[in-house]
Parts: structure tokens; C-alpha cells; sequence
């Protein structure tokens, strides 16, 4: 059930204490027997608020030191890029990093003090960089929590491939994150006043910001004089919309530049807390109420991994909707993408998806929740494109090379403006041509409660422990527990009949199972789906 005040504005009793969160950053020392405080990486990183001792000085400098050592043990010697998005404690945590790093003799480029870098720039310089190399190959970091609130810190590292890290390079860093937490005497630091002058700098937004007309038409935008309101939500794409409006000739204007550790301009999400995601109506409720000023208006989260699409004609289309357009438009207008490149989508994403995927005779490669199962594909032009339901994506340049192998936020917003210029028609009502032709889709996320030994249970569940045989009056044709496309675990289930799907999986952060389900059957049938899906778990994990 939605809070009261979603959707509304933020007041004073929603904000932050930013003195108070960055203090307890420095203050907070983290109990390394509590499973609580200990670094525990999640689908993209270590995340934690201060506050609760989860995402401290003693996690980040001991999380850096084992980003050192693995990085030796793998022969990645090259520059790291370290990055950072707007939060309160990304600063601190950027400068813990780079005393950490200098006194290792690690060689750092860093943006300055006062710039921010979203994840997809970071991403962009290190597949540049080790474009063509064998040695001495480039890795990175970001400083961020995404779109979580205002109180949480976030640490992510990507390796030389320049995506998410995979589980073998996150189980090994936290476990020896942990033995630092327990015996910090390997830790090695450089004052930052010193280390500041010493590393290297990198300008992440010329570079990012100039290679776009690779990977986009954005003479068809500027022809067309597409109008676009470009909302940063306080994040790090504030200066990099910034110059794309003063360099690129764009019809755009940066409808929110400012930047607020609180986040007070905003609207408070379903939940009533202050949160950057923008798929989400409510965190999104101004840019969506100010819909008809633009052609097409854009929000990003606070790394800009993700986007939100909001046209005049429907207001925010949802992730999967958009992402079923995007690959539609893509594969009928990338001449230079190979022949056989596919679609790459998470198994919880929409099933227009596969029907999309068919319709354009491309192969569809299903694989777990996770950005990081796409980026094989994405290396070596395999896929042309690899989206997820949580509104992240990234395709392949004009050319059939590698754009970004992590999600790029930036680049899918913009898309949406090409497909308009090219087309003549919002992506919203091109997504209505394609419900048209192959049904309407029912689609939620919901949340349940649940044990951490629940969420143990769930995430090792095998198909054989569903004894259902139905599911809201269709039979089941399939229980997964293992994706499709790469045989990997799904860390759940997902569950199948010919006209809806559900999947449930644990989540990393919360004591709460995650159930996704879709129905091409309409929302009461959709419902039923939910409702049973709950009940088909419940009986599992008891």
C-alpha cells in the first residue's frame, strides 16, 4: 500500500542531517561479528547508511585495500578510474579510496573535488582505455547507492571489462574486506591533502559527452528540434546534461540543476521515502506534472545507470515498455550492428520482450537479475542490446562496437528523443503498435516478508519443491530455476504458464522476498497471479 504522501513533496521531517550522516561516517566504528556491519556485496556493490553502521570509514578503507590485492592477484596494473555521484557520504567514501589507493601505489584518475561522474561515463573510459590492450588494462570504482536515499553510501567496482563486477570478484573482496575489518594492519594510507595532488585527473564528461554521436543519431534529433527536459533528480548527470545542452546543439533544457545531498526538491516515493528512481510515478511525480513543456522529458537516478521516459501523450512509461520500443526501433536502425547480435533481457523482465524478439528474427538470451550477465555480450558484440526491468539498459555503437558495458542512463534517454525524431512518434504510442499486435501486458513488482533464513532457503530452492500444478487457472508449462540463456542460477524461481509468469527472489538488503509478475490477461488476472505466487512460496519456505 502506498504512503499517505507519495508523490508529494518532501518537508523538513523527510530531510536528512547531512553534519550528522557524514559524522557518523568518521565517528561509527562497525562491529565486524554483526552480519549487519560487515561488507556484504549486493547486485551492484556494498551499500549501508552511517547511520546504521553499515557503510563506514573502517568498511571503504578496508573494501579499497581489497580492490588492491585482487586487482594484483588478476595482473591489472593499468590507471584505476574512480568516480562519484552526488550522495553525502560519496565524497567522504571518494577520499577514503584515494588514501587507500595513493599509499598502494595504485595509479588513480579521479574527477576533481566539485565534479560528479555517473556510472556510465566511468564505464565508457575504461572500455576506451583498454580498447585494444593486453596489458596493463584499466579497472574502476564508483562511489554511489544509485537511486537509494539520501542516508546510504554505495561502493561498486568494475573490473577491466568495464561492468559490473562478476560474484567471483565481489565474494573474494568482501571476504577479505571482512579480515581487514577484523585486522586493519595491511591497511596503508596517504593523507588526502597530499594524495590530492599526486594522482592523476580525468575529465570523464568531455570525453563521454562527445563520443554520444557514436552511439546515437543526433543529427535526427537536432533536425527535427525535438524538444527535451532533462531531469539530473540531484544526481551526477547535473553537469553532463549541463553540457550537452551548451555543446550539442540540442532543443534541451535542464529542467532541475540542483544538487542537494537532502534531496528536498523532491517528491517522496510509494513508500514515503526520498528515493532518485526514476521508473518510479511518485519519485517522478514533478517532472511528469510538467509533461506537456517537452517532446520528451527524462529523469536519471543519481548515477545515471537508469532512466525514466515521460512523453505527453502517456506521462512515464514503464521500464519494460520502453525497453520492449528501444530494442524494436534498435534492431530496424542499426545497419552497422552484426547480423546476428541478440537481445539480451532479464528473466523478470517483460515477455513482450521475447515476442519483440521474435518478431525481429534476433536470438533472445534470458539471464538472472544482475547487469553483469550482459556483459560478455556486450564485449563481443553478441548482443546488441541487454536491458532489465529496473529501468537499466545499454546497446552497442552505431558501428557494432562496444559502447558501455554497465547500465547508461544518459544514452537511453537520449535514444528516446532519436526514435522520436526518426519516427514521428513518441515511443508510448509506438508501444501501443506493438500491445496491438501481441497483448496487453499487467505488470508489478510486489514486496513479502521474510527471514534472513527464508531468503537463504528461497535462493537455493530447487524446481522440484513446487508441487503446484496451476497457477491462477492456467497450467504451469515451466519452473525455472536456472536462467535460459546462460544456465545460470536464478537465486529463486521463476514460474510459467502461456499467458503470465511469476519470479521471486530474495532481496540483498532487505528482510523481504521480491515477487515479479506479469499477465497478458489484464490487471485482476494479474492479481491472481500475485496472490498465488505468494502462496506457492510461502508453502516452500514454510
Amino acid at each position: 500500500m502506498a504512503h499517505e504522501r507519495a508523490g508529494q513533496p518532501a518537508q523538513a521531517s523527510d530531510l536528512i542531517d547531512v553534519d550528522e550522516v557524514v559524522a557518523a561516517y568518521y565517528d561509527r566504528v562497525p562491529d565486524p561479528r554483526d552480519p549487519d556491519q560487515q561488507v556484504v556485496f549486493g547486485t551492484s556493490g556494498h551499500r549501508g547508511s552511517s547511520l546504521d553502521t553499515a557503510f563506514n570509514e573502517a568498511h571503504i578503507a578496508a573494501t579499497t585495500q581489497a580492490i588492491v590485492e585482487y586487482r594484483a592477484s588478476q595482473g591489472t596494473t593499468g590507471p584505476l578510474y574512480l568516480a562519484k555521484d552526488t550522495h553525502a557520504l560519496s565524497g567522504p567514501a571518494w577520499r577514503t579510496a584515494i588514501e587507500v589507493l595513493h599509499a598502494a601505489g595504485v595509479p588513480v584518475l579521479a574527477e576533481r573535488d566539485d565534479e560528479y561522474t555517473p556510472t556510465p561515463a566511468l564505464s565508457r573510459a575504461v572500455v576506451v582505455h583498454n580498447a585494444g590492450r593486453t596489458a596493463d588494462l584499466a579497472d574502476g570504482i564508483v562511489v554511489t547507492p544509485s537511486h537509494n536515499p539520501p542516508r546510504d553510501g554505495g561502493f561498486k567496482y568494475n573490473p577491466p571489462h568495464g561492468g559490473p563486477a562478476g560474484s567471483d570478484a565481489t565474494s573474494a573482496i568482501a571476504a577479505r574486506a571482512n579480515e581487514l575489518l577484523r585486522d586493519p594492519g595491511a591497511i596503508r594510507r596517504t593523507p588526502y591533502e597530499r594524495a590530492a595532488g599526486e594522482i592523476g585527473r580525468f575529465d570523464y564528461r568531455t570525453a563521454y559527452c562527445q563520443d554520444l554521436s557514436s552511439a546515437l543519431d543526433l543529427d535526427a534529433v537536432r533536425a527535427a528540434g525535438v524538444r527535451i527536459g532533462a531531469d539530473p533528480m540531484g544526481g551526477a548527470s547535473v553537469q553532463y546534461w549541463e553540457w550537452i545542452a551548451e555543446h550539442l546543439g540540442l532543443d534541451l533544457t535542464v529542467v532541475n540543476p540542483t544538487v542537494d545531498p537532502r534531496w528536498a526538491f523532491m517528491t517522496l516515493d510509494t513508500d514515503g521515502k526520498i528515493r532518485m528512481d526514476c521508473s518510479s510515478p511518485n519519485a517522478m511525480a514533478s517532472l511528469i506534472g510538467n509533461r506537456d513543456r517537452f517532446d520528451i522529458a527524462t529523469g536519471n537516478d543519481a548515477d545515471a545507470d537508469r532512466h525514466g521516459i515521460v512523453t505527453p501523450d502517456a506521462g512515464l512509461m514503464n521500464p519494460n515498455a520502453y525497453l520492449a520500443v528501444a530494442i524494436s526501433y534498435l534492431f530496424a536502425h542499426r545497419e552497422g550492428w552484426p547480423s546476428a547480435a541478440g537481445i539480451g533481457k532479464t528473466l523478470v523482465s517483460s515477455s513482450l520482450i521475447d515476442k519483440v524478439a521474435a518478431e525481429l528474427g534476433r536470438p533472445l538470451v534470458e539471464v538472472p537479475v544482475g547487469f553483469k550477465w550482459f556483459v560478455p555480450g556486450l564485449r563481443d558484440g553478441s548482443l546488441g542490446f541487454g536491458g532489465e526491468e529496473s529501468a537499466g539498459a545499454s546497446f552497442l555503437a552505431r558501428d557494432g562496437s562496444t559502447w558501455t558495458t554497465d547500465k547508461d542512463g544518459i544514452l537511453l534517454t537520449l535514444l528516446a528523443s532519436e526514435i522520436l525524431a526518426v519516427t514521428g512518434r513518441s515511443p508510448s504510442q509506438l508501444y501501443a503498435d506493438i500491445e496491438a499486435r501481441h497483448g496487453a501486458s499487467s505488470y508489478a513488482r510486489t514486496d513479502a516478508p521474510a527471514t534472513r533464513e527464508q531468503k537463504a532457503a528461497l535462493a537455493g530452492l530447487d524446481a522440484s519443491a513446487i508441487q503446484a500444478d496451476t497457477l491462477a487457472g492456467d497450467p504451469i508449462t515451466a519452473v525455472l530455476t536456472t536462467a535460459p540463456g546462460n544456465g545460470a542460477a536464478i537465486g529463486g524461481l521463476k514460474v510459467q504458464t502461456g499467458s503470465a509468469w511469476f519470479a521471486a527472489r530474495p532481496s540483498g538488503t532487505e528482510d523481504v522476498y521480491k515477487i515479479y509478475a506479469e499477465s497478458l490477461r489484464g490487471p485482476d488476472h494479474l492479481a491472481r497471479v500475485q496472490a498465488e505466487a505468494k502462496q506457492v512460496v510461502d508453502a516452500v519456505l514454510g
